[in-house]
């Protein structure tokens, strides 16, 4: 009764005029005060969030994060009390549970005067990121951890401008799936996403295929081929592992950023660019600067904004959701479940190859499976942690060695005992085709 009172009391203070204003925006809103009630809410908001129940007079945590007490005293960035701090608009991503269940949604603050200046309400908006979440099966992504929600929030904030964009990473954290979340975020979303995978191009390669060339060339050049530059046109330019291009290219990879020019090769006519970048590399560009490998104008200028992928090992509590998602890629049309003692496995593995790895993991387990519950003999993950100890001890591993040296003797063991095809064990390895076939002939393997 006390509540209902209070919010009958909060509804006369509001003008008929201020209560229209709410509900003709599309998106949900709702009127807070200093003690996260909720003064007022427009339908969208009533639609998402009280599930036909009584609004005004509740906390606002109740009804998006069912909370107890406020998101900031759970160990969350609260906007209502960033805003009721500082006095200024602010803007935060969070998971909310919403019709659809739980959901990324940026809360976006802003403090509402009155005549005399004061802050009378606090104007809470949510904008859902429903468009990211239902993307292509093959490109959703799906996580709800705090390492997780941060990235994506990140890269929600960038998408609406054009600077450059640097994601910083392990091998199969996704980053080409964050490039692409980032693209259909943007103003550029209507127009291409283009990728280039930069490990192990040559430098008439990468001019060819970034630039394009006119009809004879060179020899071989039987007609005129657009290159990726002109191709992107309007959109996003992805080039993944690009700490991998060599200090030869890289010039020519920084002079179309500076002047925004290219010419095709044997052409003379100068022609626009027009794309936003987005770099991807697993590399430390910075320690690569200062090694002399990777130029210095040239890592200001993709640097810009850099995001870091959390690897698997730090959002664990998202490897349920994702080994869902993937087994529903892997086995369409088959509902396949993973006992209580397989996910545990799975929650105590370490996962170098992080979300690359555990799709092969489980690829390789739904071959092995004639039921439809996964367990822990189809997971197989014995035969991993003791794949180096297999190795042959050609130098003692109690001594110190290189990396490079160790990742040699450990490609060419793997490629004398994998029975499959190079395609295949690049799969099992976590690494693109090319990546592994260019770490091959490093190793000196035909």
């Amino acid at each position: 009764m006390p509540a209902m009172t209070a919010s009958n009391d909060m509804k006369a203070k509001l003008s008929a005029e201020t209560l229209q204003l709410l509900n003709s925006f599309p998106e949900p809103k709702i009127l807070l005060d200093a003690q996260y009630r909720i003064v007022a809410a427009n339908a969208a908001y009533r639609r998402e969030f009280s599930a036909g129940k009584q609004v005004e007079g509740r906390y606002c945590y109740q009804l998006s994060h069912h909370y107890d007490k406020p998101c900031d005293q759970a160990g969350e960035n609260c906007p209502l009390r960033e805003t009721m701090t500082s006095g200024e608009p602010s803007r935060v991503l969070h998971v909310h549970h919403t019709s659809a269940g739980r959901e990324h949604v940026e809360v976006e603050m802003v403090p509402v005067k009155d005549a005399r200046g004061g802050t009378r309400y606090y104007m809470e908006t949510m904008h859902f990121l429903r468009h990211v979440g239902e993307a292509g099966s093959e490109r959703k992504m799906v996580g709800f951890s705090r390492p997780f929600n941060r990235m994506l929030e990140l890269a929600k904030r960038v998408a609406a401008h054009e600077s450059s964009v640097l994601l910083l990473g392990e091998s199969g954290t996704g980053k080409e799936l964050v490039a692409h979340a980032i693209h259909d975020m943007s103003p550029r979303a209507a127009a291409p996403f283009v990728a280039l995978e930069c490990s192990g191009l040559t430098e008439s390669l990468f001019e060819s295929e970034l630039f394009g060339y006119e009809k004879g060339a060179f020899t071989g050049a039987v007609g005129r081929k657009i290159g990726l530059v002109e191709a992107v046109r309007g959109g996003t330019l992805f080039l993944d592992e690009v700490g991998d291009i060599p200090l030869s290219l890289q010039v020519k990879l920084l002079r179309l950023m500076e002047a925004g020019t290219y010419r095709r090769i044997g052409g003379v006519e100068p022609l626009r660019a027009d794309f936003r970048l987005v770099a991807a590399t697993h590399r430390d560009l910075a320690q690569m600067v200062r090694k002399g490998t990777f130029r210095q104008d040239l890592y200001f200028r993709i640097n810009v904004f850099p995001i870091a992928l959390p690897p698997l090992r730090e959002r664990r509590e998202d490897l349920p959701m994702l080994a869902e998602s993937l087994l529903s890629q892997l086995s369409p049309g088959k509902k396949v479940a993973i006992s209580a003692e397989a996910m545990t496995l799975l929650m105590q593995h370490d996962f170098p190859g992080n979300v690359r790895e555990l799709r092969n993991i489980l690829e390789r387990a739904l071959i092995m499976l004639d039921g439809n519950t996964l367990l822990p003999q189809h997971l197989n993950l014995e035969s991993l942690p003791g794949a180096l100890s297999a190795m042959p001890q050609g130098q003692p591993l109690t001594e110190i060695a290189p990396l490079a040296s160790l990742e040699k003797r450990y490609l060419n063991w793997a490629a004398a005992q994998f029975p499959g095809d190079r395609k295949t064990l690049a799969r099992h390895l976590g690494v693109s085709e090319r990546t592994l076939y260019r770490k091959l002939r490093g190793a000196g393997e035909g």
